[in-house]
């Protein structure tokens, strides 16, 4: 074999373009090939297994998260219609209301398309701002690096705009995308290289940067003043939750409406039945680790079964039980959608428990402990990812020491 080896090094100049062996280079290629390591390897982790490459990987999420679209157009148009004041509907002004007068779909709050188009006219333009100006860095990128535009914007721009109020200016999305996919991916390296989750860096900087309109009890009003309705103001269930001195049952508040999703929220959050059944479709599928989902759940179950074993007398959080955290907030899409992420989660398995185990905990314990800020899912799961390569080291060591004494090799050998 050695022989063999040395014959081939010593025609492989004549392989070269122009040689007089070129001919015989395919199989010059194929022998080394099967004999010898390639010379291009996969040195660090790969994203892409079995059939399963990134094209497809992508495309898989955005058929799971389309339940979310269409909750999210559906239920933000349900909203906006119902705080509107029928006797004033023809004198509402601005774009919105110009193409549902031209439509001629009015404001009822009990027909679909109503709502649908109402919702639509909210969700689309966001989506529109975002695909357009984060896929043009994204092509912008490429030249520069003379690489081909792959398909991995494709789910942060969908994602993104359903993690954001419905009433966030345009501008601000398109900065906030900016910002996303040059500072929080490209610097990086591009896609599978980035450390953080590009729409939650995204969504965290319109947060620090805009906190008087992106934070607080109202943020989530899909129909702020001078927007659909004069004088109209709204806040998500969970900042109304956290005003409340009883339990939620008896406020006459039902979690299978909380389920479904009716709620004033983030465009695409709201429902957690969407979310559900996109978290089928990526763990049925492989896109996303199961463990992970299963984790987080499990860790806002066992904290917020200790909250409600310690009690408070004065925070009635404490009392709150793991259905209902399971329902607010950005929980079930963040569970579905960014925990999941493969390129930001650990890669041992191991690890991905942990992981999910911590994030399930620190959403409960903000949003119990934490009297500021009701919602703590976007920052829980940043921070995560910092720490996600942490996780991975620590059992990627434990798994080699294990290795080590199980053969009997000491260290450095």
């Amino acid at each position: 074999m050695k022989a063999l080896r040395r014959q081939l090094d010593r025609l492989a100049p004549h392989f070269d373009k122009g040689g007089r062996l070129e001919r015989f280079y395919p199989l010059w290629e194929a022998i080394d090939t099967g004999l010898y390591t390639p010379p291009h390897v996969t040195r660090g982790a790969a994203h892409v297994r079995d059939a399963m490459d990134l094209k497809r990987m992508m495309i898989l999420v955005v058929i799971a998260a389309l339940p979310c679209v269409l909750m999210a157009i559906f239920n933000t148009g349900l909203q906006a219609n119902l705080a509107i004041d029928p006797a004033r509907a023809g004198g509402l002004d601005g774009w919105r209301h110009a193409v549902i007068r031209a439509l001629g779909v009015g404001y009822a709050p009990d027909s679909w398309l109503a709502n649908g188009v109402h919702g639509a006219l909210y969700f689309l333009p966001l989506y529109a701002v975002t695909m357009a100006v984060g896929g043009a860095w994204e092509v912008l990128f490429a030249i520069v690096r003379k690489v081909e535009v792959n398909e991995g914007f494709f789910v942060t721009g969908l994602l993104f705009p359903l993690i954001l109020p419905p009433t966030t200016p345009l501008w601000q999305a398109a900065l906030a995308i900016s910002f996303g996919v040059v500072l929080a991916k490209e610097v990086f390296g591009g896609t599978g290289m980035n450390f953080v989750n590009p729409a939650l860096a995204a969504r965290a900087f319109l947060f620090f940067a805009y906190p008087a309109s992106m934070s607080g009890d109202r943020v989530w009003n899909a129909v702020p003043p001078g927007a659909a309705v004069d004088g109209f103001s709204g806040a998500t269930l969970l900042a109304q939750m956290r005003q409340m001195a009883t339990p939620f049952e008896q406020a006459g508040l039902s979690w299978w409406h909380a389920f479904i999703g009716f709620e004033p929220g983030s465009l695409g959050e709201t429902s957690a039945l969407a979310c559900l059944i996109g978290a089928a479709v990526i763990a049925f599928t492989g896109v996303g680790s199961w463990r992970i989902m299963i984790a987080t759940a499990l860790g806002t179950m066992a904290m917020s079964l200790a909250f409600n074993a310690i009690g408070s007398a004065t925070n009635p959080w404490f009392a709150v039980p793991f259905w209902w955290h399971m329902v607010l907030g950005g929980w079930a899409f963040a569970a579905a959608f960014m925990v999941t992420d493969p390129v930001t989660a650990p890669f041992s398995n191991a690890g991905r428990w942990v992981y999910g185990l911590l994030i399930g905990a620190f959403i409960v314990l903000i949003r119990v402990v934490n009297p500021a800020y009701p919602e703590s899912v976007m920052l829980v799961i940043l921070f995560m990812n910092v720490m996600a390569p942490l996780i991975d080291h620590v059992f990627v060591r434990a798994n080699v020491r294990r290795r080590q004494r199980r053969l009997g090799v000491g260290h450095g050998q």
